[in-house]
C-alpha cells in the first residue's frame, strides 16, 4: 500500500496514450517527458549547458540533443558527450493504469564531490563555463572558499613550468575574500581559477626528482648548498635539496628562510616577480593539504633557472653606481636580528623622515639611512611597510602624461614591496636586502613623478557619494584623475571605507583585467590592513594613499570587454533559474 509521502514523490504526466501524440511534454516541476522508440523517459527540461529548454530539442537515436549550442545527452541516463556541458538529471518513470508517473527527484546527486570533480575537469580542459558553474555549485552547496582555492593550487602546481601568473591571481584573490560581498567573492574565485587554466593549458605533468638518501645533512648545510646551486642556475640540484630539507622535517620558517635568502642574494630578480611569486606560494600553504606542500614549494625552483639579475643592468650601474653602495651596506648588516636585540619602534617623525628620503632622488642618502636605522635595531617591519607606502605615493603621483606602459614599472616596485613586507610579517629572518633593492627601485621610478600629478582634493560641489558613480566613471576610459579625486572626497566625507573596498574590488573582477591589476589591488588591501591599528595623522594618510594608488591604477586600466566576468554572471544566473535564452 502506497502512503501520501510515496503519491507526493511521484508526478502524473499524463495518460501514456497522450504522452505518444506529443512526443515530448513539460509537467511539474520542470521535468521534461519524451516519448521515443516505445518508451518513455524523463530529464530536466532546463539543458545544463544554457538553460535552454530541452523539450524542444531533437532526440534520435537516443541521443536528445539541445537546439542552442547543442549539447547532446543520453536521454536514459542523461549523460552528456560533451565536455563543456554537464549531465542533465535524469528521473525515474513508471507506467501504471496507462498512467505515466515520474518520480520528483533525479537520480542524479549534486553533492560537492561531484561539484569538485567537475571543477577538476574544467580546470584540465580549461572550460570557463564548467569552472564556473562548478564554483557556484560549491559555494552554494556550503563548501569553503579555501577548499575551492585549493584544487586550483593543487592543480597548477603539479604541472610543468613552476609557479606562475594563474597561482598568483588565484591566492591573491582568495587573501580579499573577506573584502568582497557574495557575488565578489563567486568573482574572485572565477577569476582566479580561470587564470589557473589558461596558465597551465597544455602543460604535462612535472614528476619531482626526489630527496637526497640521506637524511643526516643539517639544515645549515643544506641551505648553503641551495644557495649555491641557485648561484650556479642548477635548479635540478636546488629541487632534491629543498626536497630533502622538506621530508627531514625542516620547519616552514626553515624553508622559507632557505629560500628567500637565495632569492636575495642577486638583486631585484626578474623585476621583482621572483621575490613575489616566492611570497604568493607561501602563503598558498595556508590553503593547501599539508602533504601537497612539497609541490608547491618545488614549484618555485624552475623560476631560479635564468632571472634578471638586476646588478647587471644599466639603470643600476649608471649615472649613479648602486651596487657597490649597497653591497657595502649589506657587509654591515647584522647576522641575526632576533632575541637578543629588540626591535625598536620607530617614531612617526622618523617614519615621515624615512618615506622622504625614499622618494628622494638621493639614493645614497636613502642607503645609508636606512642602514643606520637597521644598526639601530629599529623594527623592520615598520621599515618595510614605509617602502610600501613610498612606492604607493609613486602611484599615486603617476602623471597620465606618461607612457601608458610605464603604470607597469610602479606596479612592480609596490607589489614587491609589500610582498617583502608579508615575508618579514611571518617572522622569518628579515629581509635586509629586499628592503634595500625595494628602496631603491622607488629611486629609479622617480622619473614618472616628473612631473609629479597632483594629490587630489576633495572637491564636494556637485558631487554624489553613491559607489555606483565611482563604478561609471570607471565604465568611461581613464578617467585616473576624476576617479582619485571622488575617492578623496568620498574618505573626507565619512564614507563607509569597507564598501569602497568592496567596490574597487568590483571594478577590478567586472574586468577582463590583466594579471598585475590582480597584484595591485591585493596587494593594496592588504597593505591598507597593516595600517588599521593606527588612527594618527601620518596613519590615516597612508591609508588614503593606498586607496588612491588602487583607484588610479584600476582606472586606468578600465574598462575592457568584461569577457571572463559574464561567463561567471551566466553561471550564476543558471544556478538561479533564469531563463538566459528569452533575452
Amino acid at each position: 500500500m502506497s502512503t501520501a509521502a510515496d503519491k507526493e514523490e511521484w508526478l502524473f504526466a499524463g495518460t501514456l496514450k497522450t504522452i505518444q501524440q506529443e512526443k515530448a511534454t513539460v509537467i511539474k516541476g520542470g521535468i521534461a517527458v519524451f516519448y521515443h522508440e516505445e518508451q518513455v523517459y524523463a530529464v530536466d527540461n532546463r539543458c545544463p549547458h544554457l538553460g535552454f529548454p530541452l523539450h524542444v530539442g531533437s532526440l534520435c537515436d537516443g541521443i536528445l540533443t539541445c537546439h542552442w549550442h547543442h549539447a547532446r545527452f543520453d536521454v536514459c541516463s542523461g549523460g552528456t558527450l560533451d565536455p563543456w556541458a554537464d549531465d542533465v538529471p535524469s528521473h525515474e518513470v513508471k507506467i501504471e493504469d496507462e498512467g505515466v508517473w515520474v518520480r520528483s527527484r533525479s537520480r542524479s546527486v549534486r553533492d560537492s564531490e561531484k561539484q569538485l570533480d567537475r571543477l577538476k575537469s574544467g580546470l584540465e580542459q580549461n572550460i570557463g563555463i564548467v569552472i564556473a558553474k562548478a564554483i557556484v555549485g560549491l559555494l552554494e552547496s556550503g563548501v569553503p572558499a579555501a577548499e575551492i582555492a585549493r584544487i586550483g593550487i593543487e592543480y597548477g602546481t603539479r604541472l610543468s613550468g613552476g609557479w606562475n601568473s594563474g597561482l598568483t591571481i588565484l591566492t591573491a584573490m582568495t587573501r580579499v575574500l573577506p573584502k568582497l560581498d557574495k557575488m565578489g567573492k563567486l568573482l574572485a574565485l572565477y577569476q582566479g581559477l580561470h587564470h589557473v587554466a589558461r596558465s597551465s593549458s597544455g602543460r604535462a605533468e612535472r614528476p619531482l626528482l626526489g630527496q637526497l638518501p640521506s637524511g643526516e645533512v643539517p639544515q645549515e648545510r643544506l641551505t648553503a648548498w641551495y644557495r649555491n646551486c641557485i648561484e650556479v642556475r642548477d635548479t635540478q640540484g636546488a629541487e632534491r635539496i629543498l626536497l630533502t630539507s622538506i621530508f627531514k622535517g625542516a620547519s616552514d620558517q626553515e624553508l622559507a628562510d632557505m629560500m628567500f635568502t637565495a632569492v636575495t642574494d642577486h638583486f631585484y630578480l626578474d623585476g621583482g616577480h621572483t621575490l613575489d611569486f616566492h611570497n604568493k606560494a607561501f602563503e598558498s600553504l595556508s590553503f593547501v593539504s599539508p602533504e601537497k606542500k612539497v609541490q608547491v614549494l618545488a614549484s618555485l625552483v624552475p623560476l631560479l633557472g635564468n632571472p634578471t639579475r638586476s646588478e647587471e643592468l644599466h639603470q643600476w650601474q649608471a649615472p649613479i653606481k648602486l651596487v657597490e653602495p649597497l653591497r657595502d651596506a649589506f657587509s654591515q648588516l647584522p647576522v641575526h636580528y632576533e632575541g637578543e636585540i629588540a626591535r625598536q619602534p620607530i617614531s612617526v617623525e622618523e617614519e615621515e623622515k624615512i618615506v622622504a628620503v625614499v622618494l628622494s632622488d638621493q639614493p645614497l642618502v636613502t642607503i645609508n639611512t636606512l642602514l643606520q636605522f637597521i644598526k639601530a635595531g629599529k623594527d623592520p617591519l615598520q621599515l618595510s611597510r614605509l617602502i610600501v607606502l613610498a612606492a604607493a605615493e609613486r602611484i599615486v603621483r603617476f602623471h597620465t602624461q606618461n607612457d601608458f606602459g610605464d603604470w607597469i614599472a610602479v606596479l612592480h616596485t609596490f607589489t614587491y614591496a609589500q610582498a617583502v613586507n608579508e615575508t618579514v610579517a611571518r617572522g622569518q629572518q628579515p629581509l635586509f636586502r629586499a628592503i634595500f633593492y625595494g628602496a631603491i627601485s622607488v629611486y629609479l621610478d622617480r622619473f614618472l613623478n616628473v612631473p609629479p600629478a597632483a594629490r587630489p582634493k576633495p572637491n564636494p560641489a556637485g558631487k554624489s557619494l553613491e559607489l555606483d558613480d565611482l563604478l561609471q566613471l570607471m565604465d568611461q576610459r581613464q578617467q585616473v584623475n576624476e576617479t582619485a579625486q571622488w575617492v578623496v572626497h568620498y574618505l573626507q566625507a565619512g564614507g563607509d571605507r569597507s564598501a569602497l573596498m568592496n567596490t574597487l574590488g568590483h571594478a577590478l573582477l567586472r574586468e577582463d583585467a590583466e594579471f598585475h591589476s590582480f597584484q595591485l589591488y591585493e596587494a593594496a588591501m592588504t597593505a591598507y590592513d597593516n595600517w588599521s591599528g593606527r588612527n594618527d595623522p601620518f596613519a590615516e594618510h597612508a591609508k588614503e594613499t593606498l586607496l588612491l594608488a588602487a583607484t588610479r591604477y584600476l582606472a586606468a586600466h578600465a574598462p575592457t570587454a568584461r569577457e571572463t566576468p559574464h561567463t561567471a554572471r551566466i553561471a550564476w544566473r543558471l544556478h538561479r533559474g533564469e531563463n538566459l535564452f528569452e533575452e
